[in-house]
């Protein structure tokens, strides 16, 4: 490895799990400097080593130059374009040397009834801590889910003082029905799938792979989102009803405050993690380039087989997920007022 970490090539700090789990760019303009990317906005310069890096979370006020993008391409780094603190998600790109080590994983529990099951009741065992789900059937798991999210309406609804007549929402479009507090949950819901959404994408696995929902391209993004939405947007939404803030923007913004005081987007991963990688599972921290093979499961890739030969069986190989505790967040300062532009 070169002496400067950031002139090292991007393949030398390959290892994900040496990784930063995500960084999260706002307000400033990305270049690229030798195998680093470098962030430059009127506050400060940052220099960010490609390939220790996981994720990439553009934000709003953010430019990103092709030789950066290159350049994270390169190095195995997913970059995301997202809204304000990851809330909402608008595009992703990923790099051509990150293994599919989890999306293979993910496919093998969803794809199998038993497995699926234990990672649908794992899921609801997150939401009722302490109790046993462990015999539950899925239609008890959902009986049970339904009842608690309901006492929770009525529990707020008698905190904060404001009405509950029950949940109304409008397939395609979610905020053209329902009153004040129903169309701030729908807003605030929204904004917590764009960033389980970023996150998801961002350490390799599948939005549409669900194991509770499914026949959706989010369903996975949907299954993850429920497990914040009691913590988050429920409380969130009454609160700004009682406030009388009852614009999308004032649910955008204000989750985006909680998640950026929680750091919830680690605790995402960290959950992400753990449902698809439970204890006991060993994934090795290196990419792989094989050929399936029906009866020796894989076989080496990027050889020429044309010669015949029995090769020698090799065994899928996963990828690590980097250090889910660690996320960054480089924002840089407030835009200089003009009149011409209207407000975010």
């Amino acid at each position: 490895m070169a002496d400067i970490w950031w002139k090292a090539h991007p393949h030398d700090l390959h290892r994900l799990s040496d990784r930063v789990s995500s960084v999260y760019v706002e307000r400033s303009h990305i270049d690229r400097d030798e195998n680093a990317v470098v962030v430059i906005n009127k506050r400060e310069t940052v220099r960010i080593p490609a390939a220790m890096v996981a994720v990439v979370l553009l934000g709003p006020g953010t430019r990103i130059t092709h030789g950066a993008v290159n350049l994270l391409a390169d190095s195995g780094t997913t970059v995301c374009w997202v809204g304000e603190q990851g809330v909402r998600m608008y595009a992703a790109g990923l790099g051509p040397s990150r293994g599919a080590g989890l999306l293979n994983r993910q496919a093998w529990l969803v794809s199998r009834t038993k497995e699926r099951l234990a990672v649908a009741r794992a899921m609801y065992r997150m939401r009722f801590p302490g109790e046993d789900v462990d015999s539950a059937t899925m239609q008890q798991l959902r009986g049970r889910e339904g009842a608690r999210i309901r006492k929770l309406y009525q529990t707020h609804a008698r905190r904060t003082g404001v009405p509950w007549n029950g949940r109304v929402y409008q397939p395609g479009d979610a905020h053209a029905a329902g009153d004040d507090l129903n169309r701030l949950l729908s807003a605030a819901n929204a904004a917590l799938y764009g960033i389980c959404h970023a996150v998801i994408t961002g350490l390799g696995a599948s939005p549409g792979l669900g194991f509770v929902h499914t026949g959706l391209a989010t369903s996975f993004v949907l299954d993850i989102a429920d497990l914040y939405k009691a913590d988050y947007t429920i409380p969130l939404a009454f609160d700004l009803t009682a406030r009388g803030h009852t614009e999308e923007r004032d649910a955008r913004l204000g989750l985006r405050d909680r998640i950026a005081e929680d750091r919830l987007l680690g605790r995402i991963v960290r959950d992400v993690k753990a449902l698809l990688t439970p204890d006991g599972i060993d994934l090795a921290d290196q990419d792989v380039n094989q050929l399936w093979d029906e009866k020796v499961g894989t076989v080496q890739g990027g050889v020429n087989w044309s010669a015949e030969s029995a090769g020698s069986a090799l065994h899928t190989v996963d990828p690590g997920m980097g250090d889910e505790d660690e996320h960054l967040a480089i924002i840089g300062p407030e835009f200089d007022n003009d009149p011409k532009q209207p407000p975010r």
